[in-house]
């Protein structure tokens, strides 16, 4: 769905897409086939990760000094008090509940662009 969000959106964005929590590390770290993966401007991140959860993915960026500065986005299914609770602690940028709606699921993922790569001075 992030893809076709960002269709949408008709921007030039590079997105790499992990289909677990497992692959998600491997790309970040540059590792094995990701090797020549580039530093991403910010990270989408679900909690419900097959493999490696999003909680897990979510601690090791954020304790590895090459990656903790990249913003991280909870974008997921959850709105359980307790997952923005900790993943707050675990000091992710924003915490945003999946809508239902594909249209207002493309409203969310604009303003995730515009406000992340527009607005927001980021560290190179």
């Amino acid at each position: 769905m992030i893809t076709e969000a960002f269709k949408n959106i008709e921007t030039t964005v590079n997105i790499d897409v992990a289909k677990d929590g497992f692959e998600a590390m491997q790309i970040l770290n540059r590792e094995g086939n990701y090797s020549n993966s580039i530093k991403p401007q910010f990270i989408l991140l679900d909690l419900n990760l097959p493999k490696k959860n999003g909680r897990e993915v979510l601690k090791e960026i954020k304790s590895n000094p090459e990656l903790q500065m990249i913003p991280v986005i909870i974008l997921t299914t959850s709105s359980a008090e307790e997952d923005v609770i900790e993943t707050y602690k675990n000091h992710v940028n924003a915490y945003i509940t999946k809508p239902f709606n594909l249209d207002k699921f493309i409203e969310i993922v604009k303003s995730i662009y515009d406000f992340w790569l527009n607005n927001v001075k980021l560290p190179l």
